[in-house]
Formats: structure tokens, C-alpha cells, sequence
């Protein structure tokens, strides 16, 4: 049975299809001894041997899919060039697993991770934009025009956000509790957006992604999904 390359090496937990094809233009990969630097390369399954940085690779026998409760002051990566604590730190697992997006460095909350290249894909590319639902405590308590603003979408340099909802859950003296949703993923957008309307984030959780919620999932622990939850990232 042939396979695409790229596919090959998702399917095997190396990495997503996009970053197996960087991998491959890199000149990483090898197959029976031959490097090989073309995507549309097709590889025999149940012959031919595959190499990426001299390791064999080989499909993984095991799909698994898990939610991570990711605390503040870890990086999103599966390895880190300045050497800070990865998500992976936090995870035992024998399968090899990457996370499916990510949350910056001070963020915490849900992230998803997992060795199934087709599901990475269908979540980070979805049929449908899936809404993504953070807690944040911002500075201030922001009006209502400050409000109507930020739902409309707004300007984070050069550019503009799509709509999106904030609802304040609670206020203190100098600072409000508010939940905030988007379907977007722009480099920092929750802190951009909130500067934008001069009330920057003090502390940010992201807690669900589309039907799959955090709940009472204490910081730094993680959970398999249940067949629920894989059926709804799936069907993303």
C-alpha cells in the first residue's frame, strides 16, 4: 500500500503533514538509504524504510488524544531552543504526541495534543471555524462603547479582528472578571485586542475549544479524551 510521504510521517506522530513537508524540503528524510526531498513522493507502507534525522520511523499502533490543563511559564513546543519547560514536560505517554495549536508562554488552559496527524489537520484547518472560549482578568472595567467595540472586531496592527463576544462575569475596585470568545488564533489576540481597548489582560485561561471544555481539570494535569470528544474533534 502506498502513501504519500508527508502523510506517512504524520501518521507515524513525527509531526503534522505541514511540518512533515518542512521536514522533507530540509532534506531530513531518508527512504531505503535515498534522501528525499520530493511532497509527492509516494512510500510502500509494508516495504520500504523510513528515516527522519537517521531514526526509523513507524506508524503508530495506538491513536491517542488528550486535553491538558497547560499552567503559566511553559512553551507550547516539543522542544525549546532556550531550553524553558515544554507542555511535553507534563505529559507521560509512550505514543509520540504534539501539541494541536498553542497557548502562549503566560497562558494557561486547554490544549489538545495527540499522534494523529489527520486530526491535527482537521482542527488546525477546520470545515467550520469552531469557537474558542478563554477566561480573562482584564484592568479596568470597560464600558459599554469599549465593549460594543471589541465584539465588532477591532485593529491589532494592521489587522482587523472578526467579530467576536466579551461578557463581563464579575468586577472588582480596578479590575473585571470577563469571558471571552473568538474563533481566531492570531500571535497574542486576546492581550492585542484587549490593549486595543485600554484594558490589558492581567491574567488569561483559555477553557473550552468547540465542544471540548477544561472543567475542573487542575492546572498541569492532563486526561484522555473520551470517545465523545474524539468524535466531535473528528468530525472538526
Amino acid at each position: 500500500m502506498e502513501e504519500r510521504l508527508q502523510k506517512y510521517m504524520a501518521t507515524c506522530g513525527v509531526a503534522s503533514r505541514r511540518k512533515s513537508e518542512e521536514i522533507i524540503q530540509q532534506g531530513r528524510v531518508k527512504v531505503n538509504g535515498v534522501v528525499i526531498k520530493e511532497l509527492g513522493y509516494k512510500v510502500d507502507i509494508e516495504k520500504d524504510e523510513v528515516f527522519v534525522d537517521n531514526n526509523k520511523i513507524k506508524k503508530e499502533e495506538r491513536k491517542v488524544y488528550i486535553a491538558l490543563n497547560k499552567p503559566e511559564g511553559y512553551v507550547c513546543t516539543v522542544k525549546d531552543e532556550k531550553g524553558r519547560q515544554t507542555i511535553l514536560d507534563l505529559v507521560d505517554v509512550d505514543e509520540r504526541i504534539y501539541p494541536i495549536g498553542r497557548l502562549d508562554y503566560d497562558t494557561s488552559g486547554l490544549i489538545l495534543l495527540t499522534n494523529d496527524g489527520d486530526v491535527y489537520n482537521k482542527i488546525i484547518h477546520p470545515r467550520e471555524e469552531k469557537n474558542k472560549v478563554y477566561i480573562a482578568l482584564i484592568k479596568g472595567i470597560p464600558s459599554k462603547k469599549s465593549i460594543e467595540q471589541f465584539e465588532k472586531g477591532i485593529d491589532i496592527g494592521g489587522y482587523i479582528t472578526a467579530p467576536s463576544k466579551i461578557k463581563v462575569i464579575n468586577t472588582f475596585t480596578d479590575a473585571s472578571k470577563v469571558e471571552i470568545i473568538i474563533h481566531e488564533g492570531k500571535n497574542r489576540q486576546i492581550r492585542r485586542m484587549c490593549d486595543a481597548i485600554g484594558h490589558p489582560v492581567l491574567s488569561l485561561q483559555r477553557v473550552q475549544i468547540g465542544n471540548i471544555k477544561l472543567n475542573k481539570l487542575s492546572k498541569g494535569k492532563w486526561r484522555f479524551l473520551n470517545e465523545k470528544e474524539i468524535i466531535d474533534i473528528r468530525n472538526m
